[in-house]
């Protein structure tokens, strides 16, 4: 579905003109190795080929992530980075105030950035490509507190805490669950955006809470829950709507271990990404935020959501 979105988008930007031919490199840096961040750098590759087939020119993408979502090696990263002159940044921040200091600094010396994968931080004014975070995480909430029939414990395990989407997120179950005063709310464990910890986290939370009815999370590490839901035989016992929809993910829903997925588009995020780089990097305007959508998707709508994303 993105991709002809896309199209429309570069076609409009294409109206405006490239003053003069000439390479780019765009660097993406998102928040640490892990699937999810390699669909968002498929998206970017592959607009950058429909664009150098358009354009006559040559677009290439360096792709550097963090081994671990830590931001001492996240801000290092980027200082190297910037210290080639790229002709654009796209980052997606582990903490908005860890890493203010060198996106000022990479802004300063004139190279174009944008946030990808989060809400720009405050009043940077760097563009930003995602989605609506806390919607994404109200539906979520929303679901399973209708699934528990709005009584019973729910987990909520965090993502990477300072991050801003995981935080937004996080907030955001925490405000659907407060509304009703027969759930209560359990801490779910921490994952800082690794599937193994998720799992680990999540087998003590099952194992401490043998009553558990219902569990939320903030990132794409929902393949973690569901290892140990199945572990504890807590198959459609516990009432699970994760984020994100990586085909391990999906499998979970497949397989009843999840009731529904509230889902980001990575590809999506990767392609504006690279179309908002290359409109800065020739001088032309672009939009503060792109907003990619939110897919939701359940045992219902599975098989036309598979079919629309072969």
């Amino acid at each position: 579905m993105f991709k002809r979105k896309a199209v429309f988008l570069f076609l409009a930007i294409a109206l405006v003109g490239v003053a003069s031919a000439k390479d780019f490199r765009f660097v993406i840096v998102p928040k640490v190795v892990h699937p999810w961040f390699d669909e968002v750098n498929k998206g970017a590759l592959e607009q950058a080929k429909l664009m150098e087939k358009e354009l006559g020119v040559k677009i290439k993408i360096d792709y550097i992530a963090p081994t671990v979502a830590d931001v001492t090696q996240q801000n290092k990263i980027l200082e190297q980075v910037a210290a080639t002159r790229p002709d654009g940044i796209a980052v997606d921040p582990l903490d908005a105030s860890g890493n203010k200091q060198v996106l000022e600094e990479i802004m300063k010396r004139g190279i174009k950035l944008i946030v990808f994968d989060s809400p720009s931080p405050p009043g940077s004014g760097i563009p930003s490509v995602g989605n609506n975070f806390t919607e994404q995480a109200t539906i979520a909430a929303e679901m399973v507190a209708k699934l528990i029939g709005y009584k019973g414990e729910v987990a909520v395990m965090q993502g990477f805490p300072t991050a801003p989407n995981h935080k937004e997120r996080y907030e955001a179950h925490l405000a659907v669950l407060k509304k009703y005063p027969n759930i209560k709310i359990v801490d779910g464990g921490i994952d800082n955006d690794d599937i193994n910890t998720a799992q680990q986290q999540a087998a003590a939370v099952l194992a401490s809470h043998p009553n558990l009815a219902g569990y939320l999370n903030c990132d794409a590490t929902g393949a973690g829950i569901a290892a140990a839901i199945r572990e504890a035989g807590k198959v459609g016992k516990v009432k699970v709507v994760a984020m994100d929809s990586l085909p391990d993910i999906v499998a979970g829903l497949k397989d009843g271990i999840f009731d529904g997925l509230s889902s980001t588009i990575p590809r999506a995020q990767g392609a504006f990404t690279v179309l908002m780089l290359w409109q800065a990097s020739i001088g032309g305007r672009v939009p503060q935020t792109v907003d990619t959508g939110i897919d939701v998707i359940t045992q219902s709508n599975l098989d036309a959501w598979l079919k629309a994303n072969k």
